[in-house]
């Protein structure tokens, strides 16, 4: 049985999006963030729409071969590092560039005898309280490795907690004076990487050597008082699928598990073979808009595991075989996640092996 929902990949989009990243950052160079398998949108099809980047940042050690293997010659970054010697003896075979932010990282560094030039992206904890040195080691950490090897290349790197709310601009501006105030930044100049995708956007002063552009890559936007069609951005997937069945409910039917919804009046509803299996978020409620041969409408009742059911008063033509929009291009990811009280990085991540993904250009 070959089931009618599809992940439709527009790379055109994919390239378009990443143009407009230029348009914001003419100076710093790029790496694109092509984690979590590009965002659910496929890693070695993303990478060759997006092959024109300076370098591509990933989280997964096996992510970084696969595009060594595919013949990608860019600075990979492993967002993480490593965490074993094992780890570091394949990242020198594949000459991969990598993050360090904690001393066990740094220990098993110290110890490893590299025969190539290292690339080290030294992480400053500016404030997000994640991953990172506190600011007052970076000097210390940064002469244990000159004397490990004087020729490591080495980046200065921080990641902003707030980028993306206008209203915190201020803790962005104290992880910037932070960053700022480092040693290394004042005397020795050293490249930098600050911004995210909100940052791109919203500061440009973070924008340094380096940018690391995620989901604005993608199409949809960092910024929650934006869409990424009011960015002038371009969605990138489209989850689209069918109607399966239709039903005609008269008033005080319910719907679906628990029979959360009860009509209020006649009306009839689709069966869209779609559901929390396929990565669409079982906790969307009745009213999250969807798209019903190209026309808005809403869900009702409860999301199951292989099917969610949708309204069809007022969408007279539409019946079995119906072409359904579930995000995509006319309906913004984030509306579905603002719905779903998520956000559009989940959605796009959340999407399930089991649904086909397939370039449209």
């Amino acid at each position: 049985m070959h089931r009618p929902i599809r992940a439709l990949i527009d790379c055109t989009a994919l390239q378009h999006n990443l143009s407009v990243v230029r348009s914001h950052t003419r100076q710093a160079r790029i790496m694109a963030v092509v984690k979590a398998d590009a965002y659910g949108h496929g890693l070695l099809r993303t990478t060759q729409a997006l092959n024109t980047v300076d370098g591509f940042a990933v989280l997964e050690l096996e992510a970084a071969i696969q595009l060594r293997e595919a013949g990608f010659n860019q600075p990979v970054l492993l967002l993480e590092g490593f965490f074993s010697a094992e780890e570091l003896e394949i990242m020198d075979h594949y000459q991969l560039s990598t993050v360090i932010h904690s001393h066990e990282q740094l220990s098993l560094l110290l110890a490893h005898r590299k025969t190539g030039k290292p690339d080290i992206y030294l992480k400053i904890n500016t404030g997000m309280n994640r991953l990172g040195f506190r600011p007052e080691e970076e000097s210390s950490v940064l002469n244990r490795i000159r004397q490990w090897r004087s020729d490591a290349s080495i980046t200065l790197m921080t990641h902003f907690s707030c980028a993306d709310d206008a209203l915190e601009a201020d803790q962005v501006n104290q992880q910037l004076d932070q960053f700022a105030a480092l040693h290394d930044v004042k005397e020795n100049n050293l490249p930098q990487t600050l911004a995210n995708s909100a940052a791109i956007l919203r500061y440009p002063g973070t924008h340094a050597n380096w940018v690391r552009p995620g989901i604005v890559l993608y199409g949809a936007s960092p910024l929650p008082d934006k869409t990424g069609i009011e960015l002038g951005l371009r969605p990138v997937m489209t989850l689209t699928s069918q109607i399966i069945a239709v039903q005609q409910l008269d008033p005080s039917d319910r719907v679906g598990y628990g029979g959360q919804f009860i009509a209020d009046q006649p009306m009839r509803i689709g069966v869209v073979a779609a559901g929390y299996a396929d990565g669409y978020p079982r906790h969307a409620p009745t009213g999250t808009p969807v798209l019903v041969n190209g026309q808005r409408t809403r869900l009702v009742g409860r999301i199951s595991m292989d099917m969610l059911t949708v309204d069809l008063n007022g969408i007279s033509e539409a019946g079995v075989g119906s072409p359904v929009t579930l995000w995509g291009e006319g309906l913004p990811v984030e509306e579905v996640a603002k719905s779903a009280q998520t956000i559009s990085y989940e959605l796009l991540t959340a999407l399930s092996p089991r649904v086909p993904t397939i370039s449209i250009s």
